[in-house]
């Protein structure tokens, strides 16, 4: 046996908490970032897809991007529960790709991309669940769910030195709520107390990493098929990488059991990656083209900060917008390049309010 004396190993340090209420604002304003920092990536990857030829990869990838819509609606919903303002019609919404998730990981970087293999391993990169003795993190995290469990222990910290009253003491009428249409998996849920806060934050990180931190499943129907339990983000990318489903029993060690999937991997527009206007002349067809998304989005992240500071009835507006988008973005898709190497696609650069028509 080995009596050899060792010195104690240093122990790493326990992450910084949540311990007061301007700091939880900031994180929740972080979390509204962090879940639109997202759905360009989605967007891009989705509009890519030939609807024809993969119509089972179009259905996944937009029911995660309904679901990161809902996500920022709930981090929207919480900041306005312990009186905070969001903001989301801010340059540093988008500072251009590649980028890094606001306060995250700085070895992952996010892009914009076609569809394919190397969007698909970005996307189970951020999607990534947290290990079970993953540590909560609340800068600098590794996986959403850890920034999540650092929020969540910084609102159960609040709730016991100051009060429950005195943390959600947001005007309960800036909550936006399940009356207005939401079409995905999952509830938007209304924030008015500890309980219905920590209810939004089991739907955010259930949608992306399964439930209870082991399960594949997160809780909820298939918005496509009603009659399908739902998997994680997660699992639904990689049903498309491996080509097979989830079904009852699969665990994530095992992997996907189930029905095959099929995914063309042809059938996708070849958008050059990260595009910029700048890289075309002004008044070209791509870049005005492109100018004229970057209109529309800037105007859906007014319309959707308008609704999430007291006027809902904004939110039919950035409906509309979505469907512009829509549109925009499939044309640039099947936009060929001055050169032919390439189709164009969405920019996503921020169009100050001044220059906004």
């Amino acid at each position: 046996m080995d009596t050899t004396t060792r010195p104690p190993q240093p122990t790493a340090p326990s992450p910084a908490r949540i311990a007061t209420l301007e700091s939880l604002r900031e994180h929740l304003q972080w979390a509204m970032e962090l879940e639109h920092a997202t759905i360009p990536p989605y967007m891009c990857a989705l509009y890519s897809l030939d609807p024809e030829r993969n119509p089972e990869s179009v259905e996944v990838v937009t029911s995660v991007l309904m679901e990161e819509m809902l996500h920022l609606t709930l981090a929207a919903n919480l900041l306005n529960a312990v009186g905070g303002q969001p903001v989301l019609d801010a340059p540093h919404l988008l500072p251009g790709y590649p980028r890094l998730l606001p306060h995250g990981d700085p070895s992952l970087e996010v892009r914009l991309l076609p569809f394919g293999a190397e969007a698909l391993a970005l996307f189970l990169a951020i999607e990534r669940p947290s290990a079970s003795d993953a540590p909560p993190e609340g800068d600098a995290y590794e996986t959403i769910g850890q920034f999540y469990k650092a929020i969540e222990l910084g609102l159960r910290d609040l709730c016991t030195s100051l009060g429950e009253s005195a943390v959600f003491a947001g005007d309960p009428a800036r909550q936006v709520t399940n009356k207005l249409a939401y079409q995905g998996g999952g509830d938007i849920v209304a924030v008015t107390d500890l309980d219905s806060a920590l209810q939004a934050l089991q739907e955010v990180v259930e949608q992306g990493e399964g439930a209870a931190g082991h399960d594949v499943w997160d809780g909820d129907q298939d918005m496509f098929h009603a009659e399908r339990d739902q998997v994680a983000h997660y699992y639904r990318f990689e049903e498309l990488r491996l080509g097979r489903r989830y079904r009852r029993g699969d665990t994530p060690d095992s992997g996907p059991t189930g029905a095959s999937v099929t995914v063309d991997w042809a059938g996708v527009h070849p958008m050059r990656p990260d595009p910029r206007s700048s890289d075309h002349a002004p008044g070209s067809t791509v870049r005005a083209a492109q100018e004229e998304f970057n209109q529309t989005y800037s105007t859906l992240l007014y319309q959707l900060q308008e609704a999430f500071n007291g006027s809902p009835q904004t939110l039919g507006a950035a409906v509309g917008a979505m469907y512009r988008l829509k549109a925009q973005a499939r044309a640039l898709m099947q936009l060929p390049l001055e050169d032919g190497s390439a189709t164009a696609g969405p920019t996503f650069e921020y169009v100050d309010p001044a220059d906004r028509r």
